[in-house]
């Protein structure tokens, strides 16, 4: 277990604004001995709740060409299938993953190949699990074709708390499959989009690991 490098920053300001608070305290409340021991523990708490937004786990991935391996920590929210309008321009099978503030942040190539399509889109802020997230929310949009021509569609999407999305490749880069590709701060949502027919290997309300559940199987799509 390590602290991902988007952490650095965050980290670091937090433990300056937990000096300060605390420094104050010892200064202003000498004699409230119960209250200083109140903010210490709370700085505390602080700490360990920001750091832990920014662990950064080593994963195994059984690379596999055929299976679509989930991109991030969570809970599978949504199953269906929808009208991908941005780069598809048709239907395709959604699996959406809800990444709550505890868990892990980092986002993974569900297969590998080569990028073939990537645009930021500046957006709102809804919460995650609202259905207009994936459209009016700040979002990355990747596309990576896999060996065998098949195109794989992946969304990362900013919510209510997430404020900052960081998407670490372009468009022509050979991707691996497992491989860190970005970071959501503070939780958010995955969605895939996935060809017609493919055998899904979750279910509604499944809680998944980014780099290590197997999503669904696209050796035989319809």
């Amino acid at each position: 277990m390590t602290i991902h490098k988007e952490g650095y920053t965050s980290i670091a300001l937090t433990v300056l604004l937990i000096f300060i608070m605390n420094a104050l305290a010892h200064y202003y409340l000498p004699n409230q001995t119960v209250i200083k021991w109140i903010i210490y523990c709370f700085s505390l708490a602080i700490f360990i709740i920001v750091v832990q937004f920014f662990r950064h786990p080593t994963r195994q991935t059984t690379v596999n060409v055929e299976h679509v391996i989930c991109p991030a920590d969570g809970k599978v929210v949504v199953i269906e299938e929808t009208e991908e309008t941005e780069y598809f321009k048709g239907r395709r099978l959604q699996i959406s993953v809800f990444m709550s503030p505890i868990n892990v942040h980092v986002n993974r190539n569900p297969i590998s190949g080569i990028v073939k399509y990537f645009k930021y889109h500046p957006g709102k802020y809804l919460v995650a699990w609202d259905p207009k997230s994936s459209t009016d929310n700040e979002r990355t949009t990747v596309v990576v074709e896999d060996s065998n021509g098949i195109e794989i569609l992946f969304r990362q999407i900013a919510g209510a708390l997430a404020r900052r999305i960081v998407c670490y490749v372009k468009e022509g880069d050979h991707v691996e499959q497992g491989e860190q590709f970005g970071f959501i701060k503070f939780g958010s949502r995955v969605d895939v989009y996935l060809p017609i027919g493919t055998e899904v290997k979750v279910n509604l309300g499944d809680i998944v690991k980014g780099g290590v559940t197997v999503l669904a199987d696209i050796s035989n799509p319809s």
